[in-house]
């Protein structure tokens, strides 16, 4: 999946260059053999993809404002023995472990592969959740690392931010253009550049990002369910994690610490818009995560609370 996304975001770079050759240069042509801007984007889609592929991550948890977590902090220790507890039960090595100064609960994971990751939690979670709570939200960020799924989730994040970059460049640049044009002609053939204008802006600046942006969402949503059942498989406690989830639901401060690009790889939605509530096939495509509800309803069936086929009511004390 990480090489098919690779592929065609260096294919979809490579077509807006071979548009830009074609449309607004006359290119190829007798004075100038080879397509410019084709081999031009093609070669800095690549380099942009690797770079994301191997250091990505160190960029995204930049943006955060994650600090290392603290041994000398009773909370922030607690968590590094969590951390180190479901890495042996993962049989992975030990992830990097930071802390976001943040008021809403949450927490992500992004690197390139195990041995080169990053873990990083909100300190407003480790005040409000319990040892167990906090276990299973680790068990559960842990078993994205295990099944690979940082790679896949961080490389998106990491070209979703280089495309939205890329596209308010070209934006203000295509701008320029089209009022350089207006200005410099004399005639009305500055009216037929205009489209051409407008197709390269449409590309580059609302279809591939957004293409992008519901890569990620599909991603995301189908690996948070594996990695709710991975988790509980680790702590063999499924009902820390839904406690967990249904404190974090309560929550609906937005993580301003987190930008929109990174959302799909945090444990709920950033944004606290309440969208990826819904359930439907609009927030199956453009939701970042599966509802909140419907992964407490399948981690509590899990812990046998409840039957899977029945509809979800919370659990009644004894």
């Amino acid at each position: 999946m990480t090489a098919i996304i690779v592929i065609l975001y260096i294919t979809v770079l490579a077509l807006m260059g071979f548009a830009i050759d074609v449309l607004l240069l006359g290119l190829p042509n007798d004075e100038v053999p080879l397509p410019v801007m084709t081999i031009l984007t093609f070669g800095t889609a690549t380099g942009l993809a690797i770079r994301g592929l191997y250091s990505g991550w160190i960029a995204v948890l930049k943006s955060t404002g994650a600090v290392a977590a603290n041994p000398k902090d009773p909370l922030q220790k607690q968590l590094l023995d969590v951390v180190e507890e479901m890495k042996i039960a993962a049989g992975l090595p030990m992830p990097k472990v930071y802390v976001i100064h943040d008021y809403d609960f949450n927490a992500l994971t992004m690197g390139s592969d195990p041995q080169h990751c990053a873990m990083a939690v909100t300190d407003s979670l480790l005040k409000e959740t319990t040892r167990e709570e906090l276990q299973g939200v680790i068990a559960h960020e842990m078993s994205h690392i295990r099944n690979y799924d940082i790679r896949l989730m961080t490389i998106i994040a990491s070209l979703v931010g280089e495309v939205v970059l890329i596209s308010d460049t070209l934006t203000g640049r295509l701008k320029g253009r089209i009022e350089s044009s207006v200005n410099c002609s004399t005639g009305g053939g500055w009216i037929f550049m205009i489209p051409l204008y407008i197709i390269i802006w449409l590309i580059g600046v609302v279809i591939v990002p957004v293409i992008l942006k519901v890569m990620a969402m599909g991603v995301s949503r189908n690996r948070e369910y594996l990695a709710d059942a991975s988790g509980a498989e680790l702590t063999r406690n499924p009902a820390s994690l839904a406690s967990a989830l249904r404190k974090i639901g309560c929550d609906r401060i937005p993580t301003f610490s987190i930008k929109r690009g990174t959302a799909h790889i945090c444990i709920v939605d950033p944004t606290g818009s309440g969208f990826n509530d819904k359930e439907g096939w609009i927030a199956e495509v453009f939701g970042t995560h599966p509802p909140l509800l419907k992964r407490i309803r399948n981690l509590e069936a899990m812990a046998y609370r409840i039957r899977p086929q029945l509809p979800y009511a919370p659990p009644t004390p004894n």
